[in-house]
């Protein structure tokens, strides 16, 4: 089964890509029968609405572009073997943020049209988020020093490190691969 983990992925990002693409339309769709069923007052949306709509699917057009791009597998148009699986979509970090940021706009969208314009307050989260993390991760650590905490005083409470072979076979071990036998404490 040579390039299985590739395969995988590329059904998974095959699956995320549709998934955005959907997550493009049916939210504002929802938003607007949420709007039309439960606030049919607000019918036309304002132009305070329509300009906050506007202004946030911008970003979310970006990054679903983005993330589309990234993660598309792409095949030999003639035979229709796998070329290459994309990006993973499910890795951590930007392109979960990423997600994230998507996840927010859309919710925001339907909040919006179901329970009022005070919704997108819930908008507010992604830059609070941002800020704690520049906050936790660049400015406290130049701010207030690393301390006791530093990189160096963390690995003295670490065993000692044995050679690469040691090592892989150790992580082998705590993830639990069937290769490594667990030896008893007994000598």
């Amino acid at each position: 089964m040579a390039n299985a983990s590739g395969k995988r992925i590329a059904n998974q990002n095959e699956t995320t890509v549709k998934t955005l693409r959907l997550g493009m339309v049916l939210p504002t769709i929802l938003s607007l029968v949420l709007r039309f069923l439960f606030r049919k007052s607000s019918l036309p949306p304002s132009k305070g609405s329509l300009a906050i709509y506007i202004v946030t699917f911008f970003p979310a057009f970006f990054l679903s572009n983005y993330l589309i791009k990234q993660g598309s597998p792409r095949r030999d148009p003639t035979t229709g073997t796998l070329i290459s699986s994309g990006e993973d979509l499910s890795q951590p970090g930007v392109t979960e943020w990423c997600f994230d940021i998507l996840y927010i706009t859309w919710a925001c969208q339907m909040g919006s049209g179901a329970f009022g314009e005070w919704f997108w307050w819930l908008y507010m989260i992604i830059p609070l988020y941002a800020v704690f993390k520049l906050w936790t991760s660049v400015i406290s650590p130049l701010v207030l020093g690393r301390g006791s905490a530093g990189p160096a005083d963390s690995t003295s409470d670490k065993e000692p490190v044995g050679s690469k072979r040691q090592e892989k076979l150790r992580k082998r071990q705590e993830k639990g691969d069937p290769r490594v036998r667990v030896q008893s404490g007994r000598k």
